[in-house]
């Protein structure tokens, strides 16, 4: 029987394959809100073209590929098929629900800071906008390898929080939390222009932030 998690993960990345591989929507890479080169200087359109087009790309073939191998197990009901997926699906079910949100996170000609109840509970939760903005930053620069920093919405507490997960780990799947904003540090993000340097990324990925965009993810999490 499936976890909890994986059915999570399947509810979460939509279009259920279900009464065989033959009927199994697909999922699709979507479309960027903006040009490849409309990010420069903080993100260049190599960066912008070779993640959007080659990585998020693959996890999106790879989850479609995964969740046709899944109807067939389930059909078969191969139990012990059914768990060896769950790896897959959690994976690159999570890089596309992941770098779904992190292109509606950005913005050419944003940056600046929140107004409004994103801004009012930034401020209760964390102090101030500086003061998350470090707590962000710090928290996301210091993820060991691979990994995403967010600024999640807690349900149960109704608070914000600022979190990281591991590899593609889908932050809702994994934490309960709704995701608002999200940081990749995979080094395909970024490592093209800054090379090493992920604080100086991290640090200027803030001015390209559609702080629009994070709020609604707010108001919707509400």
């Amino acid at each position: 029987m499936l976890s909890q998690r994986l059915r999570l993960l399947t509810r979460l990345a939509s279009h259920h394959c279900r009464s065989s591989p033959a009927s199994c929507s697909k999922h699709t890479l979507p479309d960027l809100p903006y040009a490849y080169d409309a990010l420069a200087p903080v993100i260049n359109s190599d960066i912008m073209e070779l993640h959007h087009r080659k990585h998020h790309a693959t996890y999106v073939n790879n989850l479609n590929a995964a969740e046709e191998k899944l109807a067939e197990a389930q059909e078969e009901g191969n139990v012990s098929g059914i768990i060896a997926l769950q790896p897959a699906i959690k994976f690159n079910g999570g890089g596309h629900i992941n770098h779904s949100i992190f292109w509606k996170n950005l913005s050419p000609n944003r940056g600046g800071t929140p107004t409004g109840d994103l801004s009012d509970a930034i401020n209760r939760d964390f102090g101030s906008f500086d003061a998350f903005k470090s707590a962000m930053s710090a928290a996301t620069i210091a993820i060991q390898g691979s990994g995403w920093g967010w600024l999640g919405f807690d349900p149960n507490t109704l608070r914000l929080k600022v979190t990281t997960c591991p590899n593609q780990d889908p932050l809702a799947a994994t934490t309960g939390l709704v995701p608002l904003l999200g940081i990749d540090v995979w080094e395909h993000a970024y490592y093209l222009q800054y090379k090493n340097a992920r604080p100086d990324y991290v640090k200027e990925i803030f001015e390209i932030i559609d702080w629009d965009n994070v709020s609604d993810n707010y108001r919707n999490a509400m």
